[in-house]
């Protein structure tokens, strides 16, 4: 009986080891290939199935954070009950696929509350990203090495995901070197500002996304707010405003996309043309209309398609364009579930944040990731793409579970001071 139990013992704890180390795959395969990812996760998910301890996995259910992701991935599955005819069952499916990742939420909260290998994954990350920004930057700087078809200084992928995860890798390691200057540990803050930079400045000189620009104002917000309170919030803004004209004056790529977008809504406001931005504009616009017609339980699961095909009937122009993607988070959930899956998406957000209120850095790793989702999701729908989704999982769920386990550790040792 004790050789079982023994054997027993080691086996869980292997394979609660070996999930450590798949998640630890998975964030840094996850910038370069998407199918090494779906790899990565898949064996992540086996792995740790049979290591699961239901009692635990209760309690995260019960808290927001763990609870919600599940509550409205619910939603969706009941959603596709009252979809209307048109709808297939196959597109209910897929609409209900979006919805499936938020399922890894709690997993990688309880996982991460008991293994201490919660920062290694997002060491796994960053270094992972140094690496793609050094490529980006040669790729930029270099262009026979740019590969035909692909936009400048974006070497895999796509450059909307680039410039997220340059965003949130550039804000992570800024934050970094505030907290350690506050605590005159200089050199290493210097080390960490010069890689938040590196990144940052690849959105200006490099490539960059009109997603990323609109979130930036908001993580410099939220940089401040971490660092020293409203004061600091206002000093990182003025801050901000002192040298964006520099870098608008000095980076060419920059300013021509800018006025470029704001080209393409002008043309589409004057003349109804069919733009990016214009139809991102005309995407939000129909949006409204159609969950006005059912503003409480919403059409049902995988509907934005068909209800996107009635509202284009008989137009033309950018009016007359079809699409699958609203271009706005909270758009494409409450289209199909309504005010109801709205305000759970938007408590998701809150609760997530409210995880990461703490101090320390891997708490303001996990802000960055949900501030920036939060954002971008005001003109994508960003938690039903496969990068954007994935990386919004892990980071909160990575940087949430080392969170409640610090947050447990001192909690012990401040029962056992008194």
């Amino acid at each position: 009986m004790a050789v079982s139990f023994t054997t027993s013992h080691f086996d869980r704890a292997f394979f609660l080891g070996l999930a450590d180390w798949l998640a630890v795959g998975v964030a840094v395969v996850l910038p370069w290939s998407t199918s090494a990812t779906g790899i990565f996760i898949a064996l992540w998910f086996l792995v740790l199935l049979p290591t699961l301890d239901l009692a635990m996995f209760k309690r995260e259910l019960l808290t927001p954070a763990g609870g919600l992701p599940v509550l409205l991935w619910t939603l969706a599955l009941l959603g596709t009950l009252w979809a209307g005819a048109d709808v297939t069952w196959s597109q209910r499916f897929a609409g209900l696929e979006g919805y499936l990742r938020l399922l890894a939420i709690p997993l990688l909260l309880m996982q991460f509350a008991r293994s201490d290998k919660g920062p290694l994954v997002i060491y796994g990350f960053l270094v992972s990203e140094v690496c793609l920004v050094l490529t980006s930057w040669a790729f930029g700087l270099i262009p026979m090495l740019q590969s035909h078809g692909n936009f400048r200084g974006v070497p895999v992928k796509d450059y909307i995901f680039q410039s997220d995860e340059f965003l949130v890798c550039g804000f992570v390691l800024v934050g970094i070197a505030g907290e350690l200057a506050i605590r005159r540990q200089w050199r290493a803050a210097l080390q960490a500002a010069v890689m938040g930079v590196l990144f940052l400045a690849n959105l200006a000189f490099v490539f960059t996304s009109r997603t990323s620009l609109l979130v930036m104002p908001f993580l410099i917000a939220a940089l401040g707010w971490r660092l020293a309170g409203a004061k600091g919030a206002g000093i990182a803004c003025l801050a901000a405003i002192v040298l964006a004209p520099v870098i608008w004056f000095s980076s060419p790529h920059l300013r021509d996309f800018t006025l470029h977008s704001f080209f393409e809504m002008s043309s589409y406001f004057k003349t109804d043309a069919v733009t990016s931005s214009g139809m991102h504009l005309e995407f939000l616009r129909k949006s409204i209309g159609i969950i006005g017609q059912a503003p409480i339980i919403g059409h049902g699961t995988g509907s934005i398609p068909e209800e996107f095909r009635r509202a284009a009937a008989g137009e033309s122009g950018a009016e007359a364009i079809v699409t699958v993607n609203p271009h706005n988070q909270i758009f494409a959930v409450a289209i199909e579930l309504g005010s109801i899956g709205g305000m759970v998406l938007l408590a998701m957000w809150c609760a997530h944040l409210w995880l990461f209120r703490g101090a320390g850095w891997i708490a303001w790793a996990g802000m960055v990731v949900v501030i920036e989702n939060m954002a971008s999701s005001l003109v994508n729908s960003h938690l039903f793409d496969f990068s954007q989704g994935w990386l919004y999982v892990f980071g909160v769920g990575t940087a949430g579970g080392a969170v409640l386990r610090e947050f447990a550790r001192k909690t012990i040792t401040s029962r056992g001071a008194t």
